[in-house]
């Protein structure tokens, strides 16, 4: 015990001057440091993929939002191919942005962002502009009516040319009070904003700081505050894609028309409903066509014609050169990327041409592939048959009508006396009506017995 006393005693003086030292050094670094002073926060907002309704409101939301709330200013991270919304309803936001009362900066990234069209053109209404490496910006079009633009006198151009971040700093596209020509990050764009005056203000996003060793070093002050698109806004922008409009209309379509040709109304019918509306709003709110859209609808019509006979014919073909038109014309201004027409083409020749025959042969045949069984079987009501409904015989559903206006509430049981078409015509399992015709014939064997007896 008295050694390890002495060997504790030993380390305990050892260690003491040691953490008094990093103490001292401590305190000395905590002193030396200047403090940093933060500042009012900056506002971001993420803008991707084309411009239309929704993010132009969501733009011009962001802008009221920083104003009201005290932002120092606002950065649009933007990341657009084009825009499907007016020429005007652009230059509205680009006046909007240049009478802020706050500074609006663009940032096209991160890296591999692009900026075209009226979208690129929206750069010239910023305050502040960068790019991350990586990007590009240009194919502006034609100029927007009623607003200046600065674009480094290069909007003539860049009509259908674009640039990479060091060409469009250089010839005054991009403005930046950064050294270098790119922006990597989200921070240096906040760098950049540092000591912009907007309006008789001067915005303060740094601090320069001088560490315990005398180095200075550069502190931001003021923290971005980010901001996206709501979940139901974003769901909308995304149904508003070029491609995703286009697919959600053709499986709509598609899974209606499947579910035309089976029993009652089950998920695809939902499934189908629902991706036909959502690619309806998409349509509506893309530059499109009216008669291509018109054109898609036809070829559904005439893939109809050849599904019910259950072999692909003329009508076949023909449905499918209609969607094939349909689908090269139905955007103006645009085009599908080839990998979404070839799933559309794809997915509509093997729907077509082997899935929805080979579906039709196997469940709604005529008589000749063996439904004479049905006749006199035995089933359930799956929902009430007044007079029309659905019902389950073996093991698959079956739309059904009552043969003699005797209904079947759900549950019941009927039985199969007649077969037209793909419907069964059944008569509840006891209780059923006769027919005024039966009624009115004689009882055959009651007959015959009086014949006897006479």
């Amino acid at each position: 015990m008295r050694r390890l006393a002495i060997v504790l005693g030993g380390l305990a003086a050892v260690l003491a001057p040691m953490a008094g030292s990093f103490g001292t050094s401590r305190a000395a670094a905590a002193t030396s440091d200047t403090p940093v002073a933060t500042t009012a926060p900056v506002d971001v907002v993420q803008i991707s993929g084309l411009l239309d309704g929704i993010t132009v409101d969501a733009w011009r939301r962001a802008i009221d939002r920083a104003e009201a709330s005290g932002a120092q200013a606002l950065i649009v991270q933007l990341n657009s191919k084009g825009a499907v919304v007016s020429a005007e309803r652009v230059a509205a936001l680009a006046l909007r942005m240049q009478q802020a009362k706050i500074p609006v900066a663009v940032w096209v990234g991160p890296s591999g962002a692009r900026a075209y069209g009226r979208s690129a053109q929206l750069l010239g209404a910023a305050a502040v502009t960068g790019m991350a490496p990586g990007t590009r910006v240009g194919s502006f079009g034609a100029p927007l009516p009623g607003v200046a633009l600065d674009l480094g006198g290069q909007a003539e151009a860049l009509r259908s040319s674009s640039l990479n971040a060091t060409d469009a700093r250089t010839r005054g596209v991009v403005r930046n009070d950064l050294k270098d020509a790119t922006v990597p990050t989200l921070r240096s764009m906040l760098l950049a904003l540092d000591g912009v005056t907007w309006q008789g203000r001067t915005i303060q996003t740094t601090q320069t700081i001088t560490a315990a060793d005398g180095t200075p070093r550069v502190e931001l002050t003021s923290s971005p505050r980010l901001s996206k698109l709501g979940l139901l806004a974003q769901l909308m922008h995304s149904v508003s894609s070029v491609p995703v409009a286009y697919l959600l209309v053709t499986i709509g379509l598609c899974l209606l028309l499947f579910e035309f040709f089976t029993a009652g109304i089950g998920v695809a019918g939902v499934v189908g409903a629902a991706c036909l509306v959502l690619g309806c709003y998409g349509l509506a709110a893309l530059p499109t066509r009216g008669w291509a859209v018109g054109l898609l609808v036809a070829s559904v019509v005439a893939f109809a014609v050849d599904v019910q006979t259950g072999v692909p014919r003329f009508w076949t073909g023909a449905g499918m050169v209609m969607f094939t038109v349909a689908s090269l014309f139905l955007y103006r201004g645009t085009h599908l990327s080839w990998i979404a027409l070839g799933v559309g083409l794809a997915g509509v020749s093997l729907t077509f041409f082997s899935g929805m025959p080979s579906m039709v042969r196997t469940r709604f045949a005529t008589p000749t592939i063996g439904r004479e069984w049905m006749l006199g079987a035995l089933g359930e009501a799956v929902s009430a048959v007044d007079p029309e409904g659905v019902v389950l015989v073996g093991e698959g559903q079956w739309r059904a009508r009552t043969n003699r206006a005797t209904p079947v509430p759900a549950g019941g049981r009927i039985r199969v006396v007649a077969i037209d078409g793909v419907t069964l015509q059944v008569e509840p399992e006891e209780g059923a009506a006769r027919d005024y015709r039966e009624r009115r014939k004689p009882d055959v064997s009651t007959t015959k017995s009086e014949e006897t007896r006479a």
